[in-house]
């Protein structure tokens, strides 16, 4: 059953130290080296071992795609592209614009935006298919201009995967899973291309193996367990509360569920839904694991402690069940995605709403953001000089070079100069 607790230590519910034991350190070490070094096999290998999956070529064929595609329902394929659609229309308003500008005569200085060519994006397999997660990492990447996005997944591969990356204008489909997948990804093979950027969740392996590959290659964020915290006051219906805690918990068994509330009565009414609720879920086993050991409902004084406890946590998901909740969101610091109001579930930015699903967790929204079409671009900037705009400026350059004992900064001005 979820603790309701009234007073709590400042740091018990901050989600943001990561132990990664030595033996998945190693082990994941071990995986990347042998893909770097081998390649398709090592992939194939991996596999057979931690997917039981036998797998001659590595990227689905156009045939196998054609074939995947005639067995999703037209219902399902509309659903998808409705939100693909909002995902996109979305995204469109994150384009940043470059510039250009001339502080003074003969000098042009300036930014362009530039997408990386190549994306490559983790889908999860193991408890559950996630063709959301395709929508939400291909589309921003497509947005941004990417000239190819490539997608591994562990197999058998779905084929609502297949759909959701054909509506995203996906490159290339690999059935692969796990470290050895993000080995592939970072390092290339004989099958796989080199990406410049690896983006979406995965489990504990997954999320190291990010880590270790990263300088290699670009990584959008190291994800934890998923989690949500909800602000609500005792005008709401408890049922609506603990079906979007169970909605969160029910991902993992590591996934967190936090409400903080006014009202002790109300916190007791939640409880005890969460407990009706949880008997009928299909992940009930999952879900139960969460509830118990890793979610709560704290009590506070007023919404503003509520709050200051949520900037406090920095969670991955806010909800602001409370009255007049726009009103509150300048009061919000640290968060993913806010969900404003009692009809704002954070279900619906999972799939259709547009915004990305793909958040810091870990309290990283004190410093992280969600994925975005930027994850896909990069800048770079420009300067330009003629010879007199770089004689005016040659000596603050010569005396700045000197002062830290560059005389080469200093020469390569002079010899200009002469």
């Amino acid at each position: 059953m979820i603790k309701i607790v009234q007073k709590i230590s400042p740091d018990e519910y901050k989600r943001n130290e990561r132990h990664i034991s030595a033996e998945i350190f190693q082990t994941v070490s071990k995986i990347l080296q042998d893909v770097k070094e081998n390649g398709d096999d090592a992939i194939r290998k991996y596999e057979r071992e931690f997917d039981k999956a036998e797998i001659s070529e590595l990227r689905l064929s156009e045939d196998e795609i054609a074939t995947a595609l005639r067995e999703v329902s037209s219902e399902y394929s509309s659903m998808l592209q409705r939100a693909a659609e909002n995902i996109r229309n979305f995204h469109v308003h994150q384009i940043p614009k470059g510039f250009t500008y001339s502080p003074q005569e003969g000098v042009i200085l300036g930014q362009r935006i530039i997408p990386i060519k190549r994306a490559g994006i983790y889908v999860p397999g193991g408890t559950a298919s996630y063709p959301s997660t395709v929508l939400m990492n291909a589309i921003p990447a497509n947005v941004a201009g990417c000239d190819e996005i490539y997608i591994a997944t562990p197999p058998p591969v779905s084929p609502n995967i297949i759909a959701a990356a054909h509506i995203a204008g996906v490159t290339g489909i690999f059935r692969m899973g796990g470290a050895q997948a993000i080995g592939a990804l970072a390092y290339g093979t004989q099958s796989v291309p080199k990406v410049d950027k690896i983006t979406g969740p995965g489990n504990v392996y997954v999320a190291e193996a990010k880590r270790q590959v990263f300088g290699t290659t670009g990584i959008d964020i190291i994800a934890g367990p998923s989690e949500i915290l909800i602000i609500a006051d005792n005008d709401n219906n408890p049922a609506f509360i603990a079906a979007d805690m169970l909605a969160q918990a029910e991902h993992d068994a590591n996934a967190s569920a936090i409400l903080i509330t006014t009202s002790a009565k109300f916190a007791r009414k939640v409880q005890s839904e969460i407990e009706r609720q949880i008997s009928a879920l299909s992940r009930q086993s999952i879900a139960r694991q969460s509830i118990d050991n890793n979610s709560a409902i704290i009590i506070t004084e007023t919404l503003l402690d509520a709050v200051d406890l949520a900037n406090d946590i920095a969670p991955e998901h806010l909800q602001l069940c409370i009255p007049e909740p726009l009103s509150w969101l300048d009061e919000i610091r640290n968060a993913g995605t806010v969900f404003i109001g009692s009809f704002s579930p954070e279900a619906a930015g999972d799939y259709v709403a547009g915004t990305n699903h793909t958040l810091p967790t870990m309290g990283t929204a004190r410093f992280a953001s969600p994925l975005s079409v930027n994850d896909f671009l990069k800048t770079s900037q420009f300067v330009y000089y003629d010879k007199d705009a770089l004689y005016e400026v040659a000596e603050d350059i010569q005396m700045f070079a000197m002062s830290e004992g560059l005389q080469a900064h200093s020469n390569s001005i002079t010899i200009r100069s002469v």
